[in-house]
């Protein structure tokens, strides 16, 4: 019976073993909030649970982690500006400008690869597909909007995300917000596995390798089914290697990475031996866990000054400075946080005081002139000219226009009188006999002197300008008498017209024609004069012939025709059929040799001069001129033909 009792304990126990043992190698797994298979979303059917931050039916939050801060734009320079790194695995993003500003949000892939306005091209909103999720961008343009621009995704990303602002206003602000699945971590689940295998172990339940895969091996056990008595269990190892202690993180804030160490303890007692004692057991290794210390100080992160506002004296020039902190494994990533993150330090300053030089200043150099009117509302003016600070004249432009003094100004030298002015009359009569005019100019002018009516001038009061004459009756009296001008001589552009003009004799009234003779201390009036009826058309130019090139036996002469316009400008609208010839022949008539009766030979043995070729002498040519001269014309007759 003792027998029986002790083999019934140790079958009960054995069940027990096969219990623990399985459970924990094959844990109950449930399926995570986030996992992307599942084909509903977030907080899908659960009807009567509130859902988490983290989209979990009934959920504690506890399962992500929400990022979300605004990330104020003060005044930088016109280009991209990287703002935000948005990680792997992100969800729920949202990004929203604040308020609409003139600048645009562009999205990237972490390998520079565009997703949104990238490249200087601002895209129409609407989906944008990339990091393994889609995108939905709006920019609102409704006059009376004040929305700003939005990029939304449901996530999750399978890429790392640069967020840009393409800036062009400043005193903006862009708010974001995404969230990240808290991961499991795979290294401490082992390791606590680990610390809890031995306990089992104890109890004989983990065979040997070379004897697990036997038929009578306990793998081969349902955990609900008791084993037969031809069941033997093999000798278990008095010692094994346990996970004791860590070696300190790698970073002192954020997340870094620490070793696992590992001792040989004696499986009974738990406790600590020498490491020779597992020698015939198979170290677990060099293990690598992650560790979260406390997190890292938010800093101040100082952008570039921009330049002074003003190119000489006080100006601002303005820089960024934003909250960041550090997140990912080593420091690997920061994040903009709000301002009250960094309240440990000071704030860096945003704008500073600048001068790039002295302004130039404004200099009168004159005082006012006189009135330009000596009565009435006139102008003066003065001379102001732009100083800079080494004394000499520049620009007006270098100065402040706004303060730049009047140089001119308007003056009142009083109220001016009306009244006529005439000058003298005329010494000479219109007329050399019988009745004339003399004549005077008469004008309006404002008085200089205030002691006069201060009226307008009257009509009824103006001077006459006409006074009669009278140097008696015209007896005998002579003058050219002109004719009407004849017609033009061209129909077209200049030409010239004519008429006659005769000498007569006036004597009571009746005209006589006489000669010219008696006139001829008189003017003449001109015979003809030029006309110019309307413009002509294109028509073709042509120069006088040039000298014919040979002057016997044909030759020829040229001379440029053109085709000129009314103004004497270049035409192509001549009729090419009219054009006159820039080319004919000329002295066609056979060469002939002038002979000289004067020139005789003055030798008998002027043949010898000849064939001695001494004509090029000038006392040869003349001792023998009759017969240099048939030799000099015969060559030239050769040289023409």
């Amino acid at each position: 019976m003792a027998c029986d009792s002790g083999h019934r304990w140790r079958l009960i126990l054995h069940f027990l073993q096969m219990t623990l043992l399985l459970f924990f190698l094959c844990p109950p797994t449930e399926p995570a909030p986030w996992d992307s298979d599942s084909s509903s979303g977030p907080g899908e059917g659960c009807e009567g649970f509130q859902v988490d931050v983290c989209g979990v039916c009934a959920g504690d939050g506890s399962s992500c982690e929400l990022f979300n801060g605004t990330i104020f734009l003060s005044v930088l320079s016109v280009r991209y500006h990287k703002i935000l790194d948005i990680p792997s695995g992100a969800l729920r993003i949202k990004i929203q400008e604040t308020h609409k500003t003139r600048n645009y949000l562009a999205l990237s892939m972490a390998t520079g690869e565009s997703v949104i306005n990238g490249d200087w091209v601002i895209d129409r909103p609407g989906q944008f597909y990339a990091a393994g999720t889609q995108f939905t961008y709006k920019r609102p343009n409704e006059i009376r909007s004040r929305a700003g621009e939005s990029i939304t995704a449901p996530g999750p990303t399978n890429q790392e995300l640069n967020l840009f602002v393409i800036y062009q206003q400043p005193d903006a602000a862009v708010y974001y917000e995404y969230i990240l699945p808290k991961h499991t971590n795979t290294h401490s689940d082992a390791y606590s596995y680990s610390s809890v295998l031995p306990l089992v172990e104890s109890h004989g339940i983990f065979p040997d390798s070379e004897n697990s895969v036997g038929e009578n091996s306990l793998s081969s056990f349902h955990p609900n089914q008791v084993p037969s008595d031809s069941v033997t269990l093999e000798p278990v190892p008095l010692y094994s290697w346990m996970a004791m202690a860590t070696t300190p993180c790698s970073t002192t804030c954020g997340t870094g990475n620490r070793q696992v160490l590992f001792g040989c303890v004696e499986r009974a007692t738990q406790t600590t031996v020498l490491e020779d004692l597992c020698s015939s057991i198979t170290h677990p290794g060099p293990q690598v866990e992650e560790c979260q210390s406390q997190p890292c100080p938010a800093f101040w992160d100082v952008g570039e000054w921009s330049e002074c506002s003003k190119t000489c004296g006080p100006g601002f020039q303005y820089r960024q400075v934003i909250c960041r902190q550090t997140q990912g494994q080593h420091g690997s990533s920061t994040v903009v946080v709000a301002n009250s993150m960094c309240d440990d330090t000071e704030m860096p300053d945003t704008t500073s005081v600048c001068q790039l030089k002295i302004c130039s200043e404004w200099q009168i150099r004159s005082e006012w002139t006189e009135c330009s009117v000596p009565c009435g509302v006139g102008q003066r003016s003065r001379e102001v000219v732009c100083v800079d600070n080494l004394g000499d004249i520049v620009s007006d432009e270098e100065c402040n226009m706004a303060l730049r003094p009047q140089d001119l100004q308007n003056c009142d030298k009083g109220v001016c009188a009306s009244s006529w002015f005439y000058s003298l009359w005329s010494e000479r009569c219109s007329a050399d006999c019988a009745e004339g005019s003399r004549s005077r100019s008469v004008v309006c002018l404002m008085s200089q002197s205030n002691s006069l009516p201060l009226d307008d001038c009257d009509d009824e009061d103006k001077p006459d300008e006409l006074m009669q004459c009278d140097l008696g009756p015209c007896t005998q009296r002579l003058e050219w008498y002109t004719g009407p001008w004849g017609q033009c001589s061209s129909e077209c552009g200049n030409g010239t017209q004519s008429r006659g003009v005769v000498c007569v004799v006036q004597n009571g009234g009746h005209l006589e024609v006489t000669s010219d003779d008696l006139c001829s201390h008189l003017p003449r009036p001109p015979t003809a004069q030029s006309c110019y009826l309307k413009s002509c058309a294109a028509q073709w130019f042509m120069t006088e012939w040039s000298s014919c090139s040979r002057s016997c036996e044909g030759g020829f002469r040229v001379r440029e025709v053109r085709c000129l316009r009314d103004d004497l400008t270049s035409s192509h609208d001549c009729d090419p059929a009219l054009e006159p010839a820039k080319q004919e022949k000329c002295n066609t008539h056979i060469c002939t040799l002038q002979i000289d009766e004067s020139c005789r030979d003055m030798y008998y043995n002027c043949v010898v001069v000849v064939q001695a070729r001494l004509c090029v002498y000038s006392y040869y040519r003349t001792t023998c001129c009759a017969s240099c001269s048939r030799v000099i014309q015969r060559d030239s007759l050769h040289t023409i033909r």
